[in-house]
């Protein structure tokens, strides 16, 4: 029987053991890992993971639905391309942080859109106090147009209040 590939998404309250109790029903649903996302949100924990598995996206389902709900995780599959070893190398880092307010990553990742960038990871957090929060994100990318678009992009976006940082990012192969 041929393997395909699904992706599966899983939302929940973070708790100890989540990654632990899914990978392992994983595992003995027959199931085999590929690239995967895990990471803590406020207090909610989120998983992707592409999983490769013999059986229909509703077979899978069940590998998982009972492990989900006992960890009060909301549970989506859907199938996808494998697409395995096709690693984009960033070759720029961007960082922006100031107050935070509505349109910033909108505004900033259509700039930096325009200017050529392909962002492969964003990262956000909100820092400071509940009364004086900060936005902060981190963006790594391919500067498809050069570094000088990319830092005149920055330049515009500065002049709505916040803070930039363009950092070259080399990349060692051997």
């Amino acid at each position: 029987m041929n393997k395909r590939w699904y992706m599966i998404t899983l939302v929940g309250k973070d708790r100890p053991g989540i990654v632990a109790h899914v990978t392992h029903a994983l595992y003995e649903g027959g199931c085999h890992l590929g690239e995967t996302s895990m990471m803590r949100l406020g207090t909610s924990f989120t998983m992707m993971m592409m999983v490769q598995y013999a059986g229909t996206a509703n077979a899978l389902q069940k590998v998982l639905r009972g492990e989900a709900e006992s960890l009060g995780l909301h549970l989506h599959i859907d199938s996808i391309e494998g697409g395995l070893h096709h690693h984009h190398q960033p070759d720029v880092c961007i960082r922006i942080y100031g107050a935070d307010r509505p349109g910033i990553v909108a505004h900033a990742t259509a700039a930096l859109m325009e200017a050529g960038l392909d962002i492969l990871d964003l990262t956000s957090d909100v820092g400071g106090t509940e009364d004086a929060p900060i936005y902060i994100m981190r963006i790594e990318g391919r500067a498809n147009e050069g570094k000088i678009a990319l830092q005149s992009a920055l330049d515009i976006i500065k002049k709505e209040g916040v803070e930039t940082q363009l950092t070259p990012v080399d990349t060692l192969v051997g």
